[in-house]
């Protein structure tokens, strides 16, 4: 199902979402996810997955066709479709501005959010970024984590089980050459999670992030056109994994999971 998010005012005084009736082999069923990054990569695995899991998932990504690509998957996997949102995060400031109380509208709750578009940028010497690169990598990576932040927050907290997962890397404990402005841009986002998941400690919401570390995906054979694809792991086999912190009964808060070894 196509979707489009009107501007709306930021929720205030939101009354509790009722927790949903389980259904077996849908631990998710009757819960609504928010996912970016969703056309392709580890973010279409973990939307398919949340979609086998039962949740309504709202996508975002810039393609349509991506988007109603997923959208089939999910229902052929068992799900219910997918709500979409085609868009670019690094232009659409408004647009995500708009999601939370939307969505909120729209279906009364927002149980999770998967941010899992990322910007690798230009691999080069710092003193080479140039400022669109660096705009480009700052508003997928930083500014629209703050974004999506700002106007899930209310609507997630009023969720009886509301999850948050970041997608980050191992190049923020491990600064690399060349990869400063994906590197700065991700420790940014991290720091900006971890900061939430604290303030959000004594409600029921829990935000922690997840490093899927080396995985078979477009922006991994941007960065290592010589690697061999076949050595890695695909989206699909790291998706669970993500997935599995959106449940209800996961309980950790403020961590950083690391799902890969490199």
């Amino acid at each position: 199902m196509n979707g489009t998010i009107e501007e709306t005012p930021p929720p205030e005084g939101l009354p509790p979402s009722p927790a949903p009736a389980a259904e077996a082999g849908r631990p998710l069923a009757g819960r609504v996810a928010l996912v970016t990054g969703a056309s392709r990569g580890i973010g279409a695995a973990v939307a398919l997955e949340l979609g086998r899991m039962g949740a309504h998932c709202v996508l975002v990504a810039r393609t349509q066709g991506g988007l109603e690509e997923m959208d089939d998957a999910i229902r052929d996997a068992g799900g219910e479709g997918a709500t979409l949102l085609p868009f670019d995060l690094a232009k659409g400031a408004e647009r995500i501005d708009a999601i939370g109380p939307s969505v909120y509208e729209r279906f009364g709750r927002l149980d999770i959010l998967v941010h899992a578009a990322g910007s690798l940028g230009t691999l080069t010497p710092a003193g080479h970024i140039t400022p669109r690169d660096w705009e480009e990598t700052v508003g997928v990576n930083l500014t629209a984590a703050w974004r999506l932040i700002r106007t899930c927050d209310p609507v997630l907290r009023a969720s009886d089980a509301g999850r948050a997962v970041f997608l980050t890397t191992r190049r923020v404990a491990e600064p690399k050459a060349y990869w400063g402005a994906y590197g700065a841009t991700k420790a940014g986002m991290e720091h900006l999670a971890l900061t939430w998941a604290q303030e959000a400690a004594i409600s029921a919401l829990r935000v922690n992030l997840a490093d899927p570390g080396a995985v078979a995906t477009r922006m991994r054979a941007r960065a290592y056109p010589g690697e061999d694809a076949a050595t890695l792991p695909k989206p699909a086999d790291v998706a669970p994994a993500i997935a599995a912190l959106c449940l209800p009964g996961e309980m950790r808060n403020g961590e950083v999971i690391r799902l890969g070894d490199r």
